[in-house]
């Protein structure tokens, strides 16, 4: 069985066949998937907790769906919002027993939207409320077009805030060096790769994935987004984790049954789960 360790399952892309999306998932062999809670901004967060406790009621009665998970954050460009209120909801959810991390947050300098200052003090904020309640967290991290100026941000934040913790966390989407993951892999993180990973001008990204360990990988679609590139263009979901996740096994040269192992595995680890997707 894989895990998708990154979807947005609450888009309202899904609306009108989110449980037909979840079976094929199912069928495809993805066992759990981890959705991610950052809706449009703060007031739609528990959106992703909502889910879970929906489809795995629906899933111990007996229908054939994955186990979901959830996650709670709040995204960098909607940090403006991340008033007391915001983040007291944060908390609360963060110590729902679905919502296993605190995420995706972190810092997006690519695209127009908060400050640079704004996102930093986002992230710190969110970093202690997770720290405090034990959750790993899911760090969302991108430079300007060809940079790593966020990158060269982030990590002064997660030294100082964060390493000592020791509750580590997902690089999602991973785009950068080998610099930057090795980096975050001796800080705790797994490193987790997505669709992108099989486009054609994704050469240098598979150099790098190349050269990781398979016990500091995850894959994920990072759905509704980043189709792999047989499906590119198309509404992404769980179960074209598949695709993904056999570009990967092919870089490090190992069966895709092992993959599908070693990443489950790395899951499980993180978040201190059961590998029995029926709990």
């Amino acid at each position: 069985m894989l895990i998708d360790s990154h979807a947005h399952l609450d888009s309202p892309r899904y609306a009108e066949d989110r449980e037909a999306v979840l079976a094929r998932a199912w069928q495809a062999g993805v066992g759990a998937v981890l959705a991610i809670g950052i809706g449009e901004g703060p007031a739609e967060m528990h959106q992703a907790r909502d889910l879970c406790r929906e489809f795995n009621a629906k899933r111990a009665a007996g229908s054939s769906l994955p186990r979901l998970y959830a996650s709670a954050g709040i995204y960098p460009h909607t940090t403006p919002e991340a008033d007391n209120e915001a983040l007291a909801k944060l908390d609360a959810l963060l110590a729902e027993p679905e919502v296993i991390a605190c995420g995706e947050i972190g810092l997006d300098y690519y695209h127009e939207g908060a400050s640079r200052t704004v996102q930093r003090q986002g992230l710190m904020r969110q970093i202690e409320i997770a720290a405090a309640r034990k959750r790993p967290i899911a760090i969302h991290c991108r430079g300007t077009k060809e940079s790593t100026d966020a990158w060269a941000d982030l990590f002064p934040v997660l030294d100082s805030f964060w390493a000592r913790t020791g509750l580590g966390g997902i690089l999602h989407c991973f785009g950068a060096e080998y610099e930057q993951a090795r980096r975050a892999l001796d800080m705790g993180f797994l490193v987790s790769f997505a669709g992108n990973l099989t486009y054609p001008k994704a050469q240098r990204l598979r150099e790098v994935a190349a050269r990781l360990p398979l016990d500091g990988l995850l894959v994920e679609t990072d759905a509704p987004w980043l189709a792999p590139a047989a499906q590119r263009g198309q509404r992404n979901e769980p179960a074209l984790v598949v695709e993904t996740a056999r570009t990967l096994a092919g870089l490090l040269k190992v069966a895709e049954d092992e993959l599908a192992a070693a990443t489950s595995e790395n899951f499980w680890r993180l978040f201190q789960l059961g590998p029995n997707v029926g709990n």
